[in-house]
């Protein structure tokens, strides 16, 4: 592939400055602090807790005499926002009112698993963003993923190790490929990896859904896959109690193993390099176009793996929801987390968290779901926008030459 024939593709001054520019964008966001990050959280929990407050109707009620008895309200207010709070915390990570101390660790236990595919989708995004490149394609990277783990896992039969290692590997190589194409328009083309992306979303999402209306792949009268050998299932870790598998531990090792690459190897630095600078990586001698190709297929072999994730955990079978939202929430973590892996870890388990404690939040205090929706998007605003945190904080601005070295390499 030619270094000219990218230039050329992608001439124009006006393309190269919005390339420029959505690159400078991203390296604000991922050079923001941790500190900022951690304001961004609480800020969004403060905004949470007043739709909490105008949610409860025993705020509302109170509400309406107000200025006679003010403490009623104050006091409905409050209570409305710790029986919300403490029903996420026992449903997310200790249930202190359990009869038993296995009921007691289940929470933690459901919020390891709701965070393991964003772990695998939110390390593969995190090395994109590195590399300067808006990966929005993990949605149907993942869809990918978990159709070639189901048909793997169902349509052949294998010795119960060699079986899920097959469908492991399947999805994770689908997944790349998948990735791939736009890594490889981008390199040949030019073509703008947010559009290509997205589209492969769309492609992926009917892609599915014609497989699952023929015969070969979802038998049944409805569009859903048969189940997936138990040969081919992650075991559980703690026993038929839980739903912990052995897919977490394959994450916290995928974990592990971005750090490595990203910190350690010589292709992680030309990945961080050509997200730093385009222009001056070529000028060093790196192929900007093959690492292009590189960064798409290794992002998206993470994301196939967090669709097997899926699938052979406690799925089991493939529908077209089987995604969920994991591709658009990995966003938010690789953002979150800075895409740096064990930030990507960290929130992963936060999301994961918030996931876990939503059925009890429903049950006990009557909390609309929608409001983890807005949880999850009110951090995704404060992230991508850190001068509004630290104005709202009174944070001090980075100065020139703190942020030149924040920024650099990312």
């Amino acid at each position: 592939m030619s270094e000219r024939r990218t230039e050329s593709a992608g001439a124009g001054p006006d393309r190269g400055e919005q390339g420029s520019d959505m690159r400078g964008v991203l390296r604000e966001i991922l050079s923001a602090s941790w500190v900022t990050v951690l304001l961004a959280i609480v800020a969004a929990l403060v905004v949470s807790a007043v739709l909490v407050m105008y949610a409860d109707p025993d705020v509302r009620s109170s509400a309406v005499y107000f200025f006679d008895r003010p403490g009623d309200t104050f006091s409905a207010a409050w209570g409305a926002i710790v029986d919300t709070y403490t029903a996420l915390f026992r449903g997310a990570v200790f249930d202190y009112r359990a009869g038993s101390v296995s009921r007691a660790l289940r929470p933690v236990t459901e919020t390891f698993v709701a965070a393991t595919p964003l772990i695998f989708a939110g390390l593969g995004l995190g090395i994109a963003f590195r590399a300067g490149m808006f990966n929005i394609g993990a949605q149907g990277q993942v869809l990918a993923g978990a159709a070639a783990a189901a048909y793997v896992g169902f349509a052949l039969p294998m010795p119960p190790v060699v079986h899920l290692v097959a469908a492991v590997l399947a999805a994770a190589v689908i997944g790349g490929l998948w990735a791939g194409i736009a890594g490889f328009l981008k390199a040949r083309t030019g073509a703008n990896e947010v559009i290509t992306t997205i589209m492969l979303n769309w492609i992926s999402l009917w892609l599915v859904r014609y497989l699952l209306d023929q015969e070969y792949f979802a038998p049944g009268p409805n569009p859903i896959a048969p189940p997936v050998s138990s040969n081919s299932a992650f075991p559980l870790l703690l026993g038929s109690g839980f739903n912990l598998h052995l897919g977490f531990l394959l994450a916290l090792a995928a974990v592990a193993a971005v750090w490595w690459l990203m910190e350690r190897s010589t292709i992680g630095f030309k990945f961080r390099a050509v997200g730093a600078n385009m222009d001056a990586a070529r000028t060093a001698g790196i192929n900007v176009n093959l690492t292009f190709v590189m960064v798409m297929v290794s992002a998206g072999l993470l994301a196939g793996l967090a669709g097997a994730s899926q699938i052979l955990g406690p799925t089991r079978t493939l529908r077209e929801t089987t995604a969920g939202n994991i591709g658009f929430d990995a966003i938010t973590v690789a953002l979150l987390g800075r895409s740096r892996p064990v930030g990507v870890l960290l929130a992963s388990l936060l999301f994961g968290a918030m996931r876990a404690g939503l059925p009890l939040m429903q049950v006990n205090s009557h909390t609309p779901v929608d409001l983890i929706l807005i949880l999850q998007a009110t951090i995704v605003l404060m992230i991508a926008a850190p001068p509004l945190v630290r104005s709202m904080f009174r944070l001090p601005q980075p100065h020139g030459e703190n942020r030149r070295r924040e920024g650099a390499l990312v």
